[in-house]
């Protein structure tokens, strides 16, 4: 295998790696906020969610706005 296809194919395996990482850290996380978060009810428990997620996004904004 040349230079630049072993190069090739290590971006692409780190790339699967990487994508992997993120959906198992956000399967994680939905599945602690099943547990936690209003565990005996579900409809409450999707629109806190909703809610905390709007809130952050809100929160956040002004941050990102100064970082770029």
């Amino acid at each position: 295998m040349k230079s630049n296809e072993k190069r090739d194919w290590n971006k692409v395996f780190f790339a699967i790696l990487i994508a992997f990482a993120v959906v198992a850290f956000w399967r994680g996380a939905w599945g602690l906020m099943d547990v936690y978060l209003f565990p005996s009810n579900h409809l409450t428990s999707l629109w806190s969610s909703i809610i905390i997620g709007i809130g952050i996004l809100i929160l956040t904004r002004h941050t990102i706005r100064q970082l770029m």
